[in-house]
């Protein structure tokens, strides 16, 4: 089973979050904190990523069957919030096994393949030299920024670098992730309608969710409600914690509590 960070206590229908792409369920841990205010929060690593799993396989098919092990050992239904990866990972089980998704919260991301790949991280990442760091992020960060410049991408992938084992690692499975990229850009064609309440919240600044995509979303998730985020974009719980969560608390609120 996914590695689970558990946030709140009690019964009830828990939340589910599900990070996306060089992730983890530690990214999330502010944000499912603050939510488990109104019940149970589980954030999970996705396989091949944080301490869950290595497989050798991304598909959303797979990524979806994990999910529904975690759900299933949780009282057998859950809110599910997906962001980008996680968010394709939610519909896919949102459409294929929509009893146990009671609502559907989808963070920036279409039902639809895309044509760029995220490969150039993975050389990034694999061209950090992880000798003699000695425990340090700060120059960690140093050496990264030799092939990636943008320092928040830096931040967040040094995020899934542990430097407290005996040999530095990075909790990501990267020959797998590499190897099924096209899997992960990609979108296998799902089939079904979910008929649950189910919110698309974008970024204002991103371009992800397009509005030639809307009439796709609606056609298979006919209840679904799109929000957008002003001044964010695709990581846009990181960049509007407060804005997003908000939104979040709102519709569901708006839609049962």
């Amino acid at each position: 089973m996914l590695n689970i960070i558990r946030h709140g206590e009690g019964a009830g229908v828990p939340l589910l979050i599900v990070h996306g792409l060089f992730g983890s369920g530690r990214n999330w841990g502010a944000i499912a904190k603050r939510l488990s205010a109104r019940g149970p929060v589980l954030a999970v690593d996705q396989r091949n990523h944080g301490e869950s799993p290595r497989a050798g396989s991304q598909s959303y098919a797979d990524m979806a069957a994990d999910l529904a092990e975690v759900i299933a050992a949780h009282g057998g239904q859950a809110d599910v919030l997906g962001h980008s990866m996680g968010g394709k990972a939610a519909m896919h089980l949102a459409l294929t096994q929509p009893d146990l998704v009671r609502r559907l919260i989808v963070a920036d991301i279409a039902p639809v393949a895309y044509n760029h790949s995220q490969s150039a991280y993975i050389a990034a990442m694999r061209g950090l030299p992880l000798e003699g760091l000695n425990g340090s992020r700060l120059e960690a960060d140093r050496r990264l920024q030799e092939n990636l410049d943008d320092p928040a991408l830096r931040a967040f992938f040094l995020q899934s670098l542990d430097l407290k084992s005996d040999s530095p690692r990075w909790r990501l499975n990267l020959d797998v992730l590499e190897a099924e990229m096209e899997k992960i850009t990609g979108w296998p064609g799902t089939g079904g309608i979910y008929e649950g309440p189910a919110l698309f919240l974008t970024g204002a600044n991103s371009h992800y969710v397009r509005p030639e995509h809307k009439p796709l979303i609606s056609a298979q998730f006919p209840k679904a409600r799109f929000v957008k985020l002003s001044g964010a974009g695709h990581w846009l719980h990181a960049e509007k914690p407060r804005e997003f969560e908000a939104s979040v608390i709102a519709w569901m609120e708006a839609t049962g509590g």
